[in-house]
């Protein structure tokens, strides 16, 4: 039986939480459901919605960005990228092009795709050039890129790999003792890709009640519905609240090809540091199609001493979940949406273009005791 968004609120309402419980959002795609939907002005106002690390535009390396912008303008490539990611900033000097939108101005070939299928059309396209796919995201992203590449890629496509899984930023946060959230709700997509049983851990290693949702209002809140009731009996468990798409054991075909075309390795994630077996790399059978092996490098290890977010840019805090978007210091001041500093005001995906579309306006930001801690 299909229960609507009215009738899990009225149902969550009725759980009658007396303390602050805060709920963890890691798909970018429900911080923009949430958002947009007003589900934070329907639910009690101690139960707070926190988002977290789900933004793959927002997290990706400053290195790796830097490195899709020196080839687009050094070498004779067309260079092709998901749309989010050409609005990316780098820290570089202001004569030099700090994004790839701007190195298109500059003169480089770069295009913005939507699918990787896009990739290929352009490679087949144009033979007698080499085509560089700056492929940075999840799970969902990525898992098609393996499978152009399984499924057979034209020779001169050239994948320039920027892919992270999402669950080991949530095990940092966990491991940290401080995660800063009392439940998880996990992401949909990801889950019907990888399988819900990649989230076990989040009950099974540190007892916190999680469940899996889908896009709409009334999974998301079947799914809050269903970690806030877990909090009050006790009994944890990871949920499946998006039945309708996530399966057990995901997608085997994605899976597969995911495991036979990359290998998983510690990996940077722009603004938190390295995390263990969180990113994505091309493996040796595919070398021919590896853009870093086909070119000189132009990785340069001093972006990561200075791959942090931009000066007064407090993305990362906004994607660790320790503050709200509009608690960071630049939020509606220096950053908005036509005029980004830092990355999570780039993309649809992350949590302060998102916020600024659903007309949070207001800086949070209190000079005076620094930040105003989720937690």
């Amino acid at each position: 039986m299909n229960v609507s968004a009215k009738d899990w609120l009225a149902q969550l309402r009725k759980l009658d939480f007396q303390q602050t419980v805060r709920i963890m959002n890691v798909c970018g795609g429900h911080e923009r459901s949430i958002s947009m939907a007003g589900l934070r002005t329907a639910i009690p106002d101690n139960i707070e919605l926190v988002p977290g690390p789900g933004c793959p535009v927002c997290i990706c390396p400053e290195e790796d960005v830097f490195e899709a912008i020196q080839i687009a303008l050094n070498e004779d490539v067309i260079l092709v990228a998901f749309g989010d990611m050409l609005r990316v900033p780098v820290n570089v000097p202001k004569r030099e092009p700090r994004s790839l939108e701007q190195a298109k101005a500059a003169g480089g070939d770069i295009r913005p795709i939507a699918t990787p299928m896009e990739a290929v059309r352009i490679a087949t396209e144009n033979p007698h050039r080499a085509v560089v796919f700056f492929a940075a995201g999840f799970e969902t992203t990525t898992a098609p890129v393996a499978a152009m590449l399984a499924e057979g890629a034209p020779d001169n496509l050239l994948v320039l790999l920027s892919g992270r899984l999402t669950w080991p930023a949530v095990a940092m946060l966990l491991d940290s003792g401080e995660p800063g959230f009392n439940a998880l709700i996990a992401p949909g997509h990801v889950s019907t890709v990888m399988g819900p049983e990649e989230w076990e851990f989040v009950v099974d290693k540190h007892g916190i009640p999680s469940a899996i949702a889908g896009f709409r209002p009334d999974t998301l809140l079947a799914a809050m519905y269903s970690v806030l009731r877990q909090l009050k009996t006790g009994e944890h468990r990871l949920e499946n609240c998006y039945p309708e798409v996530v399966r057990p054991g995901g997608n085997s075909t994605a899976r597969q090809q995911l495991s036979e075309v990359m290998s998983v390795e510690n990996a940077n994630w722009r603004g938190i540091g390295v995390i263990p077996n969180s990113g994505y790399a091309l493996r040796d059978k595919y070398k021919a199609h590896d853009a870093r092996r086909h070119f000189q490098s132009y990785a340069d290890e001093s972006r990561k001493r200075v791959g942090e977010m931009p000066p007064g840019c407090d993305c990362a805090q906004v994607v660790l979940g320790k503050i709200y978007p509009n608690q960071c210091r630049l939020y509606g001041v220096a950053c908005t949406p036509r005029k980004p500093v830092g990355p999570c005001m780039v993309s649809d995906e992350g949590a302060c273009r998102i916020w600024w579309s659903a007309g949070y306006r207001e800086n949070e930001w209190d000079g005076r005791k620094k930040k105003k801690s989720v937690g």
